[in-house]
This record gives C-alpha cells, structure tokens and sequence, in this order.
C-alpha cells in the first residue's frame, strides 16, 4: 500500500463530502490507498454520506463507527493501528487538497532520509493564509495565541508571503505527510490527551526521534477550519484544551524555555 489516510468525523457533512472528492481528484489510480474514515458520533448527514462514498469506492473506503465523539487520539490511532502504507496522510474532514498537492510533499519526503513529516499551507475559503506552524510554544505564547490569533495572522498574510520550504518546530495535524517508518518509530498519538495540543506533542517527538518536519509554502490546500476551540470563546473544548496543554508542559519537563531540537 503506497498511502494510508486517516480522517476524522463528527458532524462533517458540510465538508466530508468534498474533503474525498478533492483526494480522489488529486490521486485517481496514480497510486494504491487506503482511505479510513473514523466517525465521531456524528448527529447530521455524515454517516450517510460515508456510506454513499463507500458504495462508490469500496476498494479504498474504510469506515469505522464510534457511537460517541472520544476525542482526537483515541479514534485517529484506531485507524492508524491499521494503516499499511509507506505514507500516512492524517487529514481534518474540512480540508480540500489542490492538485498535485499529495505528490509534491512525498517528494520532499524523499529526498532526504531525515525528513519524516511534511506540512502544506493552509488557507481560509476566503483565500488568506491560516498560521498552521510555529515554535514550540511556551506559557506565554500559548497566552498571547489564544487571544491574539487574528491579529497575528493578519500581520503574517500582509508581511509573510514566503515561497521557500523550511523545518519548522511543529505543523497542526489538519494535514500531515509522514513517513510510515515515523509511525513506527515515534508510535501513536498520546490518548492522555484528549483533544489538543496532541498535535505539538508529536512534532516534538518527531524532532526527539530524529526526524525533520518541513512546510513546504509552494503547495497549499483549503482548511475550513471545522475546528470547535479556535478562536476566542469558551467552551468545554477550551478546558480540555488547557487540560491538555498542563499535561503536554509536564510530560515534557518545560514551561518558560522551549525544548532544544537539532536542525539542519
């Protein structure tokens, strides 16, 4: 198996429908893939909407069903238990990939036995850039985001128009290209956090592991940011937010000063 997707539901079907039709659009049978869809106890149309790309492409639909939403790591790493390919492609159900976009980030993949993870630029529907990557972020930073994230992404769409690809710290897991040997190696998501920052968790054992994480600006997909905690509100997504933030800054024995990595 060339590709292992992994893409999560809940109460998708505003995008579900064209997160696929963009992956089918992009690879056709250029490759061998798996696509696993695993629901979150979704309330809408989702899971008939599954069913219907399912009867149309039962050779690379895989669904699984949960009866209630458990998060992120959990019903992501059911899915990858199972994934068989030589690349893993995690994915939001709210993405829409560009042509070309899946092939030209294994390539970099490819070209260096240290890259393990490669990232797209993720834009809003309206076209202007969404800040998808930064350091690892501390206490205050994460402050400053959380209050601040607008005013920081329209500072960047006016001044950050970069074209070159670079290493970054960590890339959040709208759509990661990896490795199937960086699975191996790292291993699967921390289900000790529910919801987020699993994503920063594991770009910082990607670097720890060895492995490289590039962005690569030149190829972008469309994130319409499904995403329940974004923004400045409060929720019960807010607190296991922080929840797990408390439990990341623990883990990795750091609060003020960033973790080291090697670079380069």
């Amino acid at each position: 198996m060339d590709i292992s997707f992994v893409l999560l539901t809940w109460n998708s079907e505003k995008y579900i429908g064209k997160c696929l039709d963009s992956i089918f659009a992009d690879l056709g049978n250029s490759v061998s893939y798996e696509i696993f869809i695993v629901d979150n106890g979704s309330a809408d149309g989702t899971l008939s909407a599954i069913r219907s790309f399912q009867k149309r492409y039962p050779a690379h639909i895989i669904p699984i069903f949960l009866n209630k939403n458990t998060g992120t790591t959990y019903p992501r790493n059911l899915a990858l238990k199972r994934a068989t390919g030589k690349y893993v492609i995690i994915m939001d159900s709210d993405v829409e990939v560009h042509p070309g976009t899946i092939t030209a980030l294994i390539k970099m993949l490819d070209t260096d036995q240290r890259m393990g993870l490669a990232v797209p630029k993720l834009l809003y529907p309206n076209g202007n850039l969404q800040k998808s990557v930064d350091v690892f972020p501390t206490v205050f930073t994460k402050f400053f985001r959380y209050f601040f994230l607008k005013a920081i992404e329209k500072k960047e769409n006016k001044v950050l128009r970069e074209t070159a690809p670079r290493e970054v710290d960590y890339a959040i897991s709208a759509m990661w290209v990896m490795k199937g040997e960086v699975l191996q190696t790292v291993g699967l998501l921390d289900e000790n956090i529910f919801y987020s920052p699993e994503d920063v968790d594991y770009c910082l054992r990607v670097w720890r592991a060895g492995y490289k994480i590039i962005y690569n600006p030149r190829v972008s997909v469309i994130h319409d940011t499904q995403e329940i905690s974004r923004g400045l509100r409060v929720s019960a997504a807010t607190f296991s937010h922080m929840k797990g933030l408390a439990y990341y800054f623990k883990k990795h024995g750091y609060f003020l000063r960033r973790p080291a990595i090697r670079k380069q």
